[in-house]
């Protein structure tokens, strides 16, 4: 009997890392710099058969690796998201409870005794659930599980330091989902038990209209509260030189873009009744 459920289990292990492989597989191909890559190899393929489209898909691959990769084009990008992020106000309009999203965790870290500890991106989120604790002492829910396989759930990670470096009280650690949707179905099963049903959202604001929407399907009235907005001290000639970090953001870009369509076509389907 032991050794059937020892079975099951590993054979649910398996899967969930395949489905994460998959999923993660497929995503990579869809983002830059792999899919500007992708076409860049398939211009060079073709240049002995047909070159002149050979020369458009070199010449468009390389200009697009550009634009994706020049700080001024990509916070441009960014913006659009960001435009339909408002901050919080003060006063704060009222909730019931406060939610903050993982955002990826620190792993192995060695000056930490090898544990796996929150990302920075999620210190950014964590530092602006304490602030708003401060404000409204409403109770907290952390979500994140172990997308990457991670011996500490995001949650727990966020739970830990909250309570032992913010000196904030987490009342849910939400450990399973794997991405923003679960956050949001997992989260809502939670807070439904406890009577919660309007919340404010912490995350980044470029992240905020994705997982907003999110949150709403599953059921929550959402007051959205984005942090970490793209800003600049100045604008100058290095602003339009190419940098790994303008690549980041454009690839940050195109994933929110294409998670945005994927539940608009969603809907869609869901409108079909199919």
């Amino acid at each position: 009997m032991l050794s059937h459920h020892v079975n099951v289990s590993s054979l649910i292990l398996i899967i969930t890392l395949m489905s994460w492989f998959i999923t993660n597989l497929i995503t990579a191909f869809l983002l830059p710099p792999l899919n500007l890559f992708l076409l860049l190899a398939l211009g060079i393929g073709l240049l002995n058969r047909h070159p002149t489209a050979a020369r458009f898909l070199l010449i468009s691959s390389l200009s697009l690796l550009w634009l994706c990769s020049t700080p001024y084009i990509s916070e441009a990008a960014i913006h659009l998201l960001e435009i339909r992020a408002t901050p919080l106000a003060s006063p704060v309009p009222a909730a019931d409870a406060i939610v903050i999203l993982g955002g990826g965790s620190y792993f192995h870290a060695p000056e930490y005794e090898n544990r796996d500890i929150a990302s920075a991106g999620t210190l950014i989120r964590l530092r602006y659930g304490a602030k708003l604790y401060r404000e409204t002492h409403l109770p907290i829910l952390v979500t994140g599980g172990t997308p990457h396989g991670n011996r500490v759930s995001e949650g727990q990670q966020m739970r830990e330091i909250l309570e032992q470096e913010f000196h904030v009280p987490v009342n849910w650690t939400e450990n399973a989902s794997d991405n923003t949707f679960e956050n949001a179905l997992y989260t809502f099963q939670i807070l439904q038990k406890a009577g919660i049903g309007k919340i404010y959202l912490i995350t980044e604001a470029w992240h905020i209209p994705r997982a907003a929407e999110a949150f709403r399907r599953a059921g929550f009235e959402v007051i959205e509260a984005p942090t970490a907005f793209t800003t600049r001290y100045e604008t100058d000639f290095l602003t339009f030189l190419p940098s790994a970090a303008g690549l980041g953001s454009s690839a940050a870009f195109v994933h929110e873009a294409i998670g945005l369509g994927w539940y608009r076509f969603k809907s869609f389907l869901a409108g079909l009744n199919l």
